[in-house]
């Protein structure tokens, strides 16, 4: 049995993507109407320094379910993400970026995998497309972040997602840069979350530039994706090790108590 009625919210990270996101959003609010009678479209504008804001608000002028967040300064994409994410009330979320490089339309595709027993419909890039610099930088990100994090996906870097408010429910973000993505996968992951594929097309991006390969966000996002390891793999693994620990001298204690 399919979700077909539930609610959904449908929101949109933005920073400076004046260009793409009023297709974005006016796609949404045509195409919900076939899926949920109970529908909310949000923008996130993250800072912009564009014309961002004039475009998201006339769009919220114009069609009543729009609603957009501003952000007074660009708090990161991580920020965006979760101030999408608390800012979603509908029983389904679904969310992809701004800048307009894959269809809202293929939502249609993740919708009826949303099935009871499914918490997560992730896409992933049929092909990516983008410059050479960012093929491989990419590859070389989502091979690490798999082995390292042991993830249930093939493409963290997928931007394209539908989940359930319910599974978001259980687990606390905290990052601000772009492993946010790593850190969703891998909370909901391990708070037994069960995911889902299906490929999506990926589109060139016809508008703006990306933020993200900059000398300074790379490494920044670099720094967070070790500490998110660290944090998320390694304390995780010594804690339960000295949980473990604790447990068996518990057991012994015991056992010399009833001996005695």
């Amino acid at each position: 049995m399919t979700q077909s009625r539930k609610s959904i919210s449908v929101f949109f990270p933005a920073f400076n993507d004046a260009g793409s996101i009023s297709r974005l959003v006016e796609t949404a609010v045509s195409i919900l109407p076939t899926l949920t009678d109970d529908f909310e479209v949000i923008v996130i504008n993250d800072g912009s320094t564009d014309a961002t804001s004039v475009v998201v608000d006339e769009l919220a002028r114009v069609h009543p379910r729009v609603k957009v967040v501003h952000h007074a300064q660009n708090m990161g994409y991580g920020g965006a993400l979760r101030s999408g994410f608390s800012h979603a009330n509908k029983d389904l979320i679904f969310y992809t970026d701004g800048d307009g490089q894959y269809d809202v339309r293929d939502l249609l595709k993740l919708h009826p995998l949303l099935i009871a027993g499914i918490d997560v419909v992730n896409g992933f890039k049929i092909k990516r497309s983008d410059g050479a610099h960012r093929k491989v930088l990419g590859g070389v990100y989502n091979r690490m972040a798999r082995w390292l994090f042991h993830l249930p996906i093939r493409d963290v870097d997928c931007d394209f997602r539908l989940l359930r408010r319910s599974a978001l429910q259980r687990i606390e973000l905290v990052s601000s840069s772009g492993v946010i993505c790593v850190e969703l996968v891998r909370k909901l992951h391990a708070s037994g979350s069960v995911f889902v594929e299906v490929p999506v097309p990926h589109y060139p991006r016809v508008h703006g530039r990306s933020q993200f390969f900059r000398l300074r966000r790379v490494s920044q996002t670099a720094l967070d994706f070790c500490l998110l390891w660290w944090r998320l793999i390694i304390l995780s693994q010594f804690s339960s090790a000295t949980l473990a620990g604790d447990d068996q001298r518990c057991e012994f204690t015991t056992a010399e108590g009833q001996d005695g």
